[in-house]
């Protein structure tokens, strides 16, 4: 039976992702996806996405908003335009979206089905009850809006949707995984993303078995005008007294609602474990990988980033923010995009996994190093502080190329 991995807030955040942005996150998005199935296999990636702490730092690591439900959009968006093209390699198809996209997903998976030989009914069967059980059976208050579905050539299968509630503002994502799924009305979600909002009637809860069973001898027994007349008997006094059943308990991840990123929103011991393995793994494994005068050192830190959304473990990704300084946002926060650090970062781990692909492992074994780098040093390593770092990202902006929603980063004048 698939398991949930945890629960978030996420607050709405407006806005469109830019295209030289887009552009970037689906090369990016590509070439971690493609490292993790060459290191992992392809049943891993669909175990990461189906995971909500580290989808979230999957798309902060990206230059997205790093608290915001506009992650969901924007990563799968990227995924599908980059993996698209990739299916006969990987093996791995991206459907649906958002809007009207999402409604377009059983039609993508049929064809998908006739192309690879799969059973394309069943695929978008599945993508149904998925959308059904939790617009129907999960009520929650949220309005499901988006709907991408990652199916594999073997069928199986990582669904990632997402509701809104427009009163507080907030989004809920849900995330399902085919392995190990038995049933899809006895708590089958691998997790949900999203705070409690009140008292929720979430019908998929193992414990909610006795309460579907007895719905449907009800219905069988009295009909729908039966159940009505039952239902005009309680009354208030009856509504009380019939209490829900308490959900389950989750590790909950909280997406606050400031968009700016405080010392409080990142691990700093891990944070320093980052700086620091940049700073002894980079001269001895990145000498002649990194060709532009200048950014190098910098470059290496986004690695080091990188390095651990392809090989870290799932309890390390309980502070998405700390994953955006290494690229940065679009929308100012932390910093403004480093393009020419970004650009670097994909040129390098396109190379090494392009140089895997032909049996050499050097390279995409020189940034897996970083990652194990990080984890030994960080019980000791020493550095700046979050406002410090981001402060001296913002100095540097113009330097590396800095880019925003509102703009070019300007030189910075002498006065500053």
């Amino acid at each position: 039976m698939a398991q949930r991995s945890g629960s978030a807030n996420l607050p709405l955040h407006g806005g469109r992702v830019p295209p030289w942005l887009a552009s970037r996150m689906t090369r990016l998005g590509t070439v971690i996806s493609r490292a993790i199935v060459h290191h992992y296999g392809r049943d891993e990636l669909l175990r990461r996405l189906a995971h909500p702490f580290w989808f979230q730092s999957f798309g902060a690591v990206m230059g997205m908003d790093w608290h915001s439900s506009g992650i969901t959009t924007s990563v799968l968006g990227a995924l599908k335009r980059g993996l698209s093209p990739l299916s006969g390699e990987l093996g791995l198809h991206v459907c649906g979206g958002r809007g009207r996209h999402s409604r377009l997903t059983p039609q993508e998976l049929v064809a998908i089905g006739d192309r690879v030989g799969l059973d394309g009914q069943a695929l978008a069967r599945s993508s149904r009850l998925v959308a059904k059980v939790d617009s129907a059976a999960v009520q929650d208050g949220y309005e499901l809006y988006l709907h991408g579905f990652i199916v594999a050539d073997d069928g199986k299968w990582v669904v990632v949707q997402q509701g809104m509630n427009g009163e507080n503002r907030q989004a809920r994502r849900y995330h399902w995984l085919s392995e190990g799924l038995t049933s899809f009305v006895d708590a089958p979600h691998a997790a949900i993303e999203g705070k409690g909002q009140g008292e929720i009637v979430n019908l998929t809860d193992h414990r909610a078995a006795a309460s579907r069973q007895g719905q449907l001898d009800l219905l069988q027994s009295l009909g729908p005008d039966g159940i009505a007349g039952e239902l005009a008997k309680l009354g208030d006094d009856g509504k009380r007294a019939v209490a829900p059943p308490a959900q389950l308990a989750l590790p909950h991840l909280e997406m606050p609602g400031h968009h700016d990123v405080r010392p409080a929103d990142v691990n700093l011991r891990r944070l320093h474990g980052n700086l620091a393995a940049a700073a002894d793994r980079g001269p001895d494994d990145f000498a002649e990988l990194l060709l532009v005068p200048g950014v190098g050192a910098r470059t290496v830190r986004a690695l080091a980033m990188v390095s651990e959304v392809v090989h870290g473990a799932p309890y390390r990704f309980a502070d998405p923010a700390r994953f955006s300084l290494a690229h940065g946002g679009k929308d100012r926060h932390p910093f403004p995009v480093p393009i020419v650090v970004y650009d670097e970062t994909i040129r390098v781990l396109k190379s090494a996994v392009h140089q895997a692909k032909l049996g050499r492992d050097e390279e995409l074994d020189a940034i897996k190093r970083l990652d194990e780098q990080a984890r030994r040093l960080e019980r000791r390593a020493r550095g700046p502080g979050v406002e410090e770092l981001i402060a001296k990202e913002r100095r540097m902006s113009p330097a590396y190329g800095g880019r925003s929603v509102f703009g070019e980063e300007p030189p910075m004048s002498d006065e500053e």
